[in-house]
């Protein structure tokens, strides 16, 4: 039971952070929010009222971040815009310097790339390469037990690890490419 706690106070620190970096952009509020969160955030995809709203009450009592109930027509609930405090803004730098293995990790990966705009250029670099070896230890793995069970996989056990093979070569040259990038920027676009 602790790793299905550690699991979702895992999530929780995701959802914080995406939430903080959202309305970095710009205020939002909470349908407005939700859509992003599922529509361009890997992690949560299927975001529910029930999640998303907990932590925007947490976020608001810890002064990360204030509630704007705007005048709506007669009969009709305010709608209540969220944006960000100075203590939020600092606490989302906070975050996207944080570099540690849950960075890289599969659940966090991409939304910390969604960021990456208000990242600095040696946590980017961190945050690939952290991503890229882990992804070459994954690959490692799958061939080396790939190779040891060969003769007992059925054809389609077989495609179907090919295909994480080749998915994750996939993302291990696309990491190269933007770490490249990362080391020797062009003229701005």
């Amino acid at each position: 039971m602790p790793e299905a706690k550690g699991g979702r106070m895992r999530r929780r620190a995701l959802l914080d952070f995406a939430v903080l970096g959202l309305l970095h952009e710009s205020p939002m509020h909470g349908y407005e929010l939700r859509r992003w969160l599922n529509a361009a955030l890997g992690a949560f995809r299927a975001l529910s009222f029930g999640t998303l709203y907990p932590c925007l009450k947490a976020l608001l009592q810890s002064g990360l971040i204030v509630e704007d109930a705007q005048v709506a027509p007669t009969g009709k609930r305010p709608r209540i815009t969220y944006a960000l405090t100075e203590a939020g803004r600092e606490e989302f730098a906070r975050q996207a310097a944080r570099i540690d293995p849950g960075a890289w990790e599969d659940d966090g990966f991409e939304l910390r790339v969604a960021f990456f705009s208000r990242t600095d250029r040696d946590t980017r670099l961190r945050i690939l390469e952290g991503r890229r070896s882990r992804l070459e230890e994954r690959l490692d793995t799958m061939r080396s037990s790939a190779q040891r069970s060969r003769d007992r996989m059925d054809s389609w056990t077989a495609a179907l690890q090919r295909h994480a093979e080749d998915s994750t070569e996939r993302e291990v040259r696309w990491l190269t490419e933007l770490i490249d990038a990362e080391h020797h920027p062009g003229p701005p676009a």
